[in-house]
């Protein structure tokens, strides 16, 4: 487990709670920790530099989420994760926020397509993988809010929260970035082009994909065999 928690992208206002469970869920899915290992609350405080209870309010949280097993006397561990777990939920995520697309592009507003466009942009220029992280959490927000009810808003967000906050930063094939990129730029010319079944399976096939490399990432560093 490391020693100093690694960066994460700013996505607003979090709380002590918030900040621990999504250090954690990038500790799984990252691949430092694994399933049926034990997650010590001492050195997961002293990494974040918390006291133990916002590291035990987390570890309730993922317990909720199916990412963490508390056992009463002995400790918390790893959940036996699978495979289909993962791509589940990422197709989960990408059919919802499919449908704030697909909305979007009913009626495409030229402001979000302009945001849109900067933002797949920008992140294709950039060479940071910690900046492509932050961006493209914002290009799915931007989509996500223009797109959703409150009610979606809150299912998306939710979901969102369950998912690695890091996923370029911790993932090394450019193969796969320059694939996200494409699908990015696919979306905004269906919502751009007004086309709304084409943005809804667009970002349904490109949440899709990536829950398959994040198997894929979390296969390559043994994840599942050291279980």
């Amino acid at each position: 487990m490391p020693d100093d928690p690694r960066p994460v992208p700013p996505r607003g206002r979090v709380t002590l709670k918030q900040e621990a469970a999504r250090y954690i869920r990038d500790l799984i899915f990252s691949g430092q920790v694994h399933p049926g290992e034990r997650l010590d609350q001492d050195k997961l405080a002293e990494a974040l530099g918390v006291s133990r209870l916002p590291i035990r309010e987390a570890l309730i949280t993922l317990e909720a989420e199916g990412m963490v097993h508390n056992i009463a006397r002995r400790g918390s561990f790893v959940a036996e994760l699978e495979a289909k777990d993962i791509i589940d939920h990422f197709t989960m995520y990408g059919l919802i926020s499919g449908v704030a697309a697909a909305r979007i592009a009913t009626n495409p507003d030229a402001g979000v397509v302009e945001e849109l466009t900067k933002t797949a942009a920008a992140m294709r220029d950039s060479m940071d993988p910690h900046e492509h992280d932050s961006l493209n959490y914002r290009f799915h927000q931007l989509i996500n809010r223009a797109g959703g009810s409150r009610r979606l808003i809150s299912v998306l967000r939710m979901l969102s929260d369950n998912m690695p906050s890091q996923f370029f930063t911790t993932n090394n094939e450019w193969e796969f970035r320059e694939q996200a990129f494409k699908e990015h730029d696919q979306i905004v010319e269906a919502i751009r082009s007004g086309d709304s079944r084409t943005a809804a399976e667009a970002v349904a096939e490109h949440f899709k994909h990536t829950g398959e490399q994040a198997v894929r990432m979390l296969d390559s560093v043994g994840f599942w065999k050291k279980s």
